[in-house]
């Protein structure tokens, strides 16, 4: 690949995950401290993620795959999205924030697969060159928290300037996108493409496997608590009084990138059930120390629990990722990773955002929530996922 293509490559991985960092993150809190939103309202706000997951195929599927360039889509959506994260930042409650966030993220989440298609396309062995070209999206991801606490905006109640922040960095993408490389698409547009084929439903085959059954259900229920952390982990940090919460949340994406060059090793030595167990391990004690921590002298605890992130995610996530390929063979290749995805980022975690937007509105207090016993909650589910997952998952070789 030649070096002016894998630049403009990692830099589109830069700015689409720069974007999503610089609201997302802490939406939660902006949402509590403008409008004093409730859980309820804050998982409606966090679920537009899943239901964009959902959505995101369809999109794939039924245009960008049959009808416009890869590139060019990704350029119109960012566009649209730039308006609408503008539009969100000047509203005056949730009745008129909620709209267009949902619109924005029906957009946004399509733009991730988008993406990666012109990334693979310019790609001779996407194994080899993905890893080190993706890797600019977790540093964008970082760079965004920085900004954010650098410049005080969750201390000062100035978190709209996030979205005005995000909207900038996605009218840029909507423009540079116009000028990557040409990926055209992969289907004409008489070719017909079926629902099944979509949605990966073809893939429903790989449940007849037990193994892939059980780690199926498992990546639904661990989708529960991980909703928790993304929905309420920054809120929480800034109601207990950590200065800066959203650039510390970034030590979170810093450990996913160190423990994802440790991931192979840990596999090729210890097996695929062994990295599994330890994502899911990994959740329940983050909660715990969630839940026993403070600002204070055990502000140690709320720090561990944020840089376990490259393990939650890594050692679960990633490696489920891997599981799947090995187990859908190629007969399932392309159908397996659009089903899992649905199944957590979409189901799961709309069920998760739910739950616990319905959570901490029973633990509501005049000015703060009673935090520790909203996060025993996650950590008690995760720790039953566990122990189910330990009985009914056996280890398999998987060649790394």
């Amino acid at each position: 690949m030649r070096l002016s293509i894998r630049l403009q490559l990692s830099f589109l991985f830069f700015l689409e995950f720069f974007i999503w960092g610089a609201w997302f993150v802490t939406m939660g809190t902006f949402l509590s401290q403008e409008f004093s939103a409730s859980g309820g309202q804050l998982a409606k706000a966090y679920e537009t993620q899943s239901i964009g997951a959902i959505i995101a195929p369809f999109v794939i599927g039924l245009i960008a795959d049959r009808y416009i360039a890869a590139q060019k889509i990704l350029g119109i959506l960012h566009l649209v999205g730039a308006a609408l994260l503008f539009t969100v930042s000047n509203a005056e409650n949730f009745e008129g924030f909620y709209p267009y966030i949902f619109i924005y993220m029906l957009l946004y989440m399509p733009t991730l697969a988008l993406a990666n298609s012109v990334a693979f396309n310019k790609m001779k062995d996407p194994s080899k060159q993905f890893a080190s070209i993706r890797v600019l999206g977790s540093v964008g991801w970082i760079v965004a928290g920085l900004t954010i606490g650098y410049l005080g905006w969750e201390g000062t109640q100035n978190l709209k300037f996030t979205f005005y922040m995000a909207a900038t960095a996605s009218a840029f993408l909507g423009l540079y996108s116009f000028f990557l490389p040409n990926t055209p698409p992969r289907l004409g547009s008489d070719q017909s493409i079926s629902l099944r084929e979509i949605v990966g439903l073809d893939a429903l085959a790989m449940l007849k496997d037990r193994g892939f059954l059980f780690f199926f259900i498992a990546s639904v229920l661990i989708c529960i608590p991980l909703a928790f952390y993304y929905q309420h982990a920054n809120q929480f940090l800034n109601e207990v009084g950590m200065e800066a919460a959203a650039s510390k949340m970034i030590l979170g994406q810093i450990s996913e990138v160190l423990f994802l060059l440790l991931l192979p090793i840990f596999i090729k030595r210890y097996g695929i059930k062994n990295a599994l167990i330890v994502g899911i391990m990994a959740w329940g004690v983050r909660y715990l120390l969630f839940a026993y921590g403070d600002s204070g002298s055990q502000t140690w605890m709320l720090l561990f629990g944020i840089i376990l992130h490259g393990i939650c995610y890594d050692f679960f996530f990633v490696s489920g990722q891997i599981y799947t390929d090995f187990k859908a063979g190629e007969t399932y290749k392309s159908t397996a990773q659009g089903l899992i995805t649905l199944a957590t980022y979409g189901v799961g975690m709309l069920v998760g955002f739910r739950f616990a937007g319905w959570l901490t509105d029973q633990y509501v207090t005049e000015t703060t929530h009673l935090w520790k016993e909203i996060w025993i909650q996650p950590a008690i589910f995760s720790f039953v996922v566990l122990t189910l997952f330990l009985f009914l998952f056996k280890n398999e070789t998987i060649k790394i």
